[in-house]
């Protein structure tokens, strides 16, 4: 699979060179889920920025899409920054277009998303949409307390940043499958804590931004 980060595909036309704003309304998720604490932490932290640093801020954050059939924009990552700007009342954000996909019929358009590992069609509970019932704007994704966390133990240091594709959706699974849901809606603290213990584990070394086993461990 092929990260956005790491490489811009054309087909059927350029990468767009410079962001353009665009309606976030009008911006379709790949994804199904996202994090609501890890939504409300972004949401506080764009709320400590004055108008000067809140302009700096999307100047370097530009949302990448894919353009789809019927030039719809997709999303293809920041789909937590684009929930939280919009939770804030923030109307458009800038996007970058690192793929002209617009040429294909839908059903193409989709196998060529999961072929680029573009899409996450995963639920809560980790069960496979059809990406017809995939929301249709980042205000319906379904929130996934596993991948809250999933990004309170990256920033726990219980494992590096990577630029794989979907890797903290990665990270949750692996957690989903070994801590009880109950737990994490009722103690998120101590499902981090069982997190850590899970996280330099031989049973994690295939994850992304896997550390192994540390000094003080």
């Amino acid at each position: 699979m092929v990260a956005w980060k790491d490489q811009a595909v054309r087909i059927d036309g350029a990468q767009e060179a410079d962001p353009v704003l665009a309606v976030i309304a009008d911006l379709l998720p790949t994804q199904v889920t996202v994090g609501m604490r890890e939504v409300d932490i972004k949401r506080r932290r764009w709320r400590e920025r004055n108008s000067e640093q809140a302009a700096r801020f999307l100047n370097t954050h530009s949302v990448p899409v894919i353009l789809g059939p019927d030039n719809h924009r997709y999303i293809v990552d920041r789909h937590h920054l684009t929930r939280a700007l919009h939770e804030e009342g923030v109307s458009e954000v800038p996007v970058s277009i690192v793929a002209n996909m617009s040429a294909l019929r839908h059903n193409a358009f989709w196998t060529a998303l999961e072929n680029h590992g573009w899409t996450h069609p995963f639920d809560d509970e980790g069960r496979r949409f059809d990406c017809g019932d995939i929301p249709k704007s980042v205000s319906d994704l379904i929130d996934d307390p596993f991948r809250s966390l999933a990004g309170a133990l990256k920033r726990a240091g219980g494992y590096t940043k990577d630029r794989a594709p979907f890797s903290e959706f990665r990270w949750a699974d692996f957690l989903r499958s070994r801590i009880g849901h109950e737990t994490v809606e009722r103690d998120f603290d101590y499902a981090l804590v069982l997190a850590m213990k899970l996280a330099p584990s031989r049973e994690a070394m295939t994850l992304p931004g896997w550390r192994g086993p540390q000094p003080n461990n």
